[in-house]
């Protein structure tokens, strides 16, 4: 019997982060996704949150780390989250540019050239990359794909 059919529907769940400020983080991703606490732990040796939207778990922060996100190591590359239009891709742009966050390109680019999705590039408050782009509309805009012959969000 193969996978495919063992499982049927397939999603991803939730996706569980390692922070070094539990505050810090749960303040960031609740002010760029609009991410809510719908668990908290606080025990000092177990801190932890689990965050959510619209009923649905999307991320659980773990404070259990040292240092910043590790890109040059096996494991995650980074977060991608998908929006319904470029308008919010901006306003996410401008929050962000507003908490200090790090770029890894100026502004909205698209996926690939000509392509029509594309969003930002950016990095939370430990390092861990994070996109947020929208399926249409970045093909008006005129802006060029930052790498010519590869997807963008696999080279930041």
């Amino acid at each position: 019997m193969s996978s495919t059919t063992l499982l049927r529907t397939l999603q991803t769940g939730h996706v569980g982060l390692n922070v070094t400020d539990l505050a810090r983080s749960i303040e960031f991703y609740r002010a760029v996704l609009g991410l809510q606490v719908a668990h908290e732990g606080t025990e000092a040796d177990r801190r932890y949150a689990l965050m959510g939207r619209d009923g649905r778990l999307v991320v659980t922060l773990w404070q259990q780390s040292a240092g910043t996100f590790a890109t040059a190591t096996p494991g995650l590359h980074h977060l991608s989250f998908e929006v319904e239009s470029l308008d919010e891709v901006r306003a996410t742009e401008q929050l962000l540019r507003e908490l200090g966050a790090e770029f890894a390109y100026d502004g909205v680019v698209p996926h690939s050239e000509g392509s029509a999705s594309g969003g930002i590039f950016f990095t939370d408050p430990d390092g861990i990359r994070l996109e947020i782009y929208t399926r249409t509309g970045v093909d008006e805009t005129g802006a060029a794909a930052p790498t010519s012959d590869a997807p963008t969000c696999g080279f930041f």
